[in-house]
């Protein structure tokens, strides 16, 4: 049997969740167009009769503006330092200048056993296209295993799966194999609903909202109703505006999108209540966003 850590690395928006999304058939890590969705180390774990892959969902690899950003670089750097295989994912379409600053890490790092993962095939008109980016990738870099895929379509998912436990060393299990993440409740529920911030708000909210539950707890006089009371934060007076929206509209949208999703996790009905609060400048405040749970997980 074999066991160990996976960390997954990549630019913004490379399809890092989605992948771990897709190897585990739930969703562990929320997903968004939009990039640095991924705030921390997110672990999703698989099983199978070959042992357990402990994948590590790192934030998009970029130098950070704020001291948030600075503790989402160190958490991926750690997650480096720790993890027994490094898979590196880059787009079919072609290496970038952000992928080339990551590659001038990993050799500073100096690991070992790194696979490259390409993403996105699913984009290419002929498969033959990657044969010319595979050629130019292990010239750049002494990647063990170079395998393309495309996450959103799961297509290779399976040779990806193979390729990292060839590597991956003898051991016992490290988790239940009935466990999938280590993310407290508390925690998915608040990313589902800045998921629903990110997908229904303009570009300029999502980096300034957090989500931060206040309470949840079984109805008083109904048990079969879950309450939730959870706050949105955002840094500027001006963003509130915009989550509330016209006449409520756009709050009532988020809520309604969260609430349904939520119910399918809980299998129960939820009362959701949402309201939105104005921290300025959080995301420099670290005993602020603390509270979040960036940083303690």
């Amino acid at each position: 049997m074999k066991t160990g850590y996976v960390t997954i690395l990549g630019r913004p928006n490379v399809g890092k969740s989605t992948l771990l999304n897709t190897i585990l058939k739930q969703k562990i890590s929320i997903v968004s167009p939009k990039p640095a969705t991924t705030r921390i180390k997110v672990i999703g774990i698989y099983n199978d009769d070959r042992g357990q892959i402990i994948f590590i969902d790192t934030p998009g690899f970029e130098e950070g503006k704020n001291e948030m950003g600075k503790f989402m670089l160190k958490s991926i750097y750690s997650s480096l330092e720790e993890t027994d295989i490094i898979l590196f994912l880059i787009e079919a379409t072609g290496w970038i200048k952000e992928d080339e600053k990551i590659i001038e890490v990993l050799k500073k790092i100096n690991k070992e056993k790194v696979i490259l993962g390409i993403n996105k095939i699913d984009i290419l008109k002929y498969k033959e296209e990657l044969l010319p980016l595979i050629d130019e990738s292990i010239k750049k870099f002494n990647f063990i295993e170079v395998v393309p895929f495309s996450a959103l379509k799961n297509k290779n998912i399976d040779s990806l799966i193979k390729a990292i436990f060839i590597h991956l060393p003898e051991s016992d299990r490290f988790y239940p194999v009935d466990m999938t993440t280590n993310l407290p409740f508390e925690y998915q529920i608040s990313e589902i609903i800045r998921e629903k911030i990110l997908q229904k708000t303009y570009q300029e909210v999502p980096h300034s909202a957090a989500v931060e539950i206040e309470e949840i707890k079984e109805g008083e006089k109904n048990k079969d109703i879950l309450v939730i009371k959870a706050n949105i934060i955002v840094d500027r007076e001006n963003l509130k505006s915009i989550i509330i929206g016209k006449d409520g509209k756009m709050i009532k949208t988020i809520g309604k999108l969260a609430r349904e999703e939520i119910e399918l996790i809980v299998g129960k009905k939820v009362y959701l209540e949402l309201k939105v609060k104005v921290i300025e400048d959080w995301r420099n405040k670290i005993d602020v966003f603390r509270k979040f749970g960036y940083g303690n997980i």
